[in-house]
């Protein structure tokens, strides 16, 4: 009897066992569980337009500024992605090779360069295995591999100047080549904004690192998300998880601010609110917010969001039936709501847009873009540098159809908005069938022929120059001091306004003192060459004339007219930047500080967003 009663007290604690073991199972089954995504299967061609002074184009060296997109003839046409950054343009092609191009002054570009034309000749990154998707911000890359990992190179910016992009020792250190970024877990997403990155896991859990000065970091009190705080760059620089209850499902970053979209599909952001841009109303509105907050501009429309593209002061929204909506400050034309005073406190719908279906849409610092399903890409907001690409160099104030070389059966699929240019992905049908070379490893002879356009490369030896915006307004992390860092001794670039400004009210009760203005910092280098004349370049072998008769006076060569020999004298003029110019683009519990290790790249890759 008594074996009996221990046989069924046994068997009891079995059946307790085996249904604790079921709930739990069944728990797990409910929980959040993303993929790795898969890279993008539409292959094609890159388009830029811009500002090229340090050959963020990839348009060769005598371009340094085009107001119309021309071909970026030397990557070919194997593209699946590309992003613009601050100063510098990182493109994905179909075989998980990352190509970079642009300013290397604090290692945007993940490998070793030997001067301005290697800088702005597109090369690839020394990665372990291939990637299928990637990231640029002001003055930093990211990518997210097939494996689950995390890469990232570069620097992020604060108010001091430059912070490095990992922990050593004590300080933080810029990468110039790629070291893993390690939340964990598996990671499905990555987004950069101005100078913070986020990484969504495979459990839902979204990551941050970076700046927070203006909460972006979505996880840090205002007295702890600046490198004077008691744990410094430890509590920045290492990736760590933000509270969301219900775990995130997309994610997204701007300048200054983080959105997320959650596995209920409520939108939740953090960071500068100081236009209302985050779509976060009432007392909260005009304040940085650093804890997640939902944005009821959202949830007032009741859409289901497809995109979101944060500017400096102003935001863009996607929903699923290709409506564009716009809030945030009005000034430049960013909105796209036409010539107005008053600044947008709710999503409003972008009037000439609205019988249209976009599929992709960007924010630059003061402007937007967009691309519709029937091919046309419009662009609004700042223009100054001929960033719209609308063969003007003036604003404007509601969408403007941009300016293309002849796209023949390309359809345009992609575009991205950098600090002053902007790059455009259009889909290349007959590289889906056949098998395209790989863009060159070393410029070749080009030749006068517009037939030998897509075997060509251009190399950039573009004047560097500091950016600055001068809006008079909250905005940027302030300017940039030289880095304390010694092996970061040249000039480094500036995110945000270089005028300092007085810091809105934040939403805690742990305020810090408001700051006072700083000047104005200035690179000794700041100048650029741009008063020369340009010949459109003819990259389609279907038109052997010009697209446009009419020379371009800021660009000084056609892509296919490059030799040597023809290269004109260059005059150094000083930059007015008198209007907004910043480095872009386009930033739980606690976890214990994860380990960074540095990738071995003893024999980086030489060939050539």
């Amino acid at each position: 009897m008594p074996a009996a009663r221990g046989t069924k007290r046994a068997a009891s604690k079995s059946s307790a066992a085996a249904a604790s073991t079921v709930a739990k199972n069944k728990k797990k089954r409910g929980a959040i569980q993303w993929e790795i995504p898969t890279a993008p299967k539409k292959r094609g061609r890159v388009l830029a337009c811009g500002q090229g002074d340090v050959g963020q184009l990839g348009l060769g060296e005598d371009v340094v500024e085009t107001s119309k997109f021309k071909y970026v003839t030397a990557l070919g046409d194997k593209i699946v992605d590309v992003y613009a950054g601050g100063m510098h343009t990182i493109a994905l092609d179909s075989s998980g090779k990352i190509w970079t191009f642009g300013c290397n002054d604090e290692g945007a570009l993940g490998r070793p360069t030997s001067g301005d034309t290697d800088e702005g000749t597109p090369k690839t990154v020394t990665l372990p295995a291939p990637a299928v998707a990637i990231a640029a911000g002001d003055s930093h890359s990211a990518a997210l591999l097939n494996n689950g990992d995390v890469y990232a190179w570069g620097a992020f910016r604060d108010s001091h100047g430059s912070m490095g992009l990992v922990v050593r020792g004590r300080e933080g250190k810029s990468c110039r080549e790629p070291v893993k970024v390690d939340i964990g877990e598996t990671a499905v997403a990555v987004a950069s904004g101005g100078d913070h990155l986020v990484i969504l896991s495979a459990s839902g859990g979204v990551y941050t690192m970076g700046c927070g000065e203006q909460g972006q970091l979505g996880r840090l009190p205002q007295r702890s998300a600046t490198r004077d705080a008691r744990q410094g760059f430890s509590a920045l620089l290492v990736p760590a998880k933000v509270t969301l209850k219900a775990g995130g499902a997309r994610i997204w970053a701007g300048y200054h601010a983080t959105f997320v979209l959650d596995n209920n599909d409520k939108m939740f952001a953090w960071g500068l609110n100081n236009y209302g841009q985050l779509g976060i109303t009432g007392e909260k509105r005009k304040t940085a917010l650093f804890t997640p907050t939902e944005c009821d501009a959202f949830h007032q429309q009741n859409k289901t969001w497809k995109s979101v593209a944060c500017g400096q002061h102003h935001s863009l929204a996607l929903d699923d039936d290709g409506q564009v909506y716009a809030i945030g400050r009005c000034e430049y034309g960013r909105l796209g709501l036409g010539d107005r005073a008053g600044d947008a406190e709710v999503l409003e719908p972008i009037p000439k847009l609205q019988n249209k279906n976009v599929i992709s849409i960007a924010a630059g610092t003061s402007n937007s873009f967009a691309v519709t399903d029937s091919g046309e890409i419009v662009a609004w907001g700042m223009g100054s540098e001929g960033q719209l690409g609308t063969g003007q160099s003036s604003d404007a104030p509601e969408p403007a159809p941009a300016v293309t070389p002849p796209l023949s059966a390309r359809t345009p699929t992609h575009v991205s908005a950098g600090g002053q240019h902007t790059v455009l992905l259009v889909e290349d049908p007959s590289s889906q069938k056949e098998s395209s070379p790989p863009p060159e490893s070393e410029t070749s002879e080009q030749k006068g022929d517009s037939q030998s356009a897509d075997s060509e490369e251009e190399e950039a030896v573009p004047a560097k120059r500091q950016k600055s915006e001068q809006e008079g307004e909250i905005s940027s992390t302030s300017s940039a001091q030289p880095s304390d860092v010694a092996e970061e001794a040249k000039p480094q670039k500036v995110n945000g306004d270089e005028k300092k400004e007085t810091p809105m009210e934040v939403d805690e009760t742990d305020n810090v003192p408001e700051q006072k203005d700083q000047p104005e910092t200035k690179s000794a280098d700041e100048t650029t060459d741009n008063d020369q004349t340009e010949t459109e370049p003819e990259p389609e072998q279907e038109s052997t004339q010009p697209e446009d008769s009419k020379p371009e006076t800021t660009d000084t060569s056609s892509q296919e007219t490059t030799d040597s020999d023809n290269k004109s004298q260059e005059a150094d003029k000083d930059v007015d930047m008198s209007e907004e110019r910043t480095d872009l683009n386009g930033t739980p519990d606690t976890v214990e500080p994860k380990s960074v290790d540095v990738l071995q790249t003893a024999n980086p890759l030489t060939t050539t967003a």
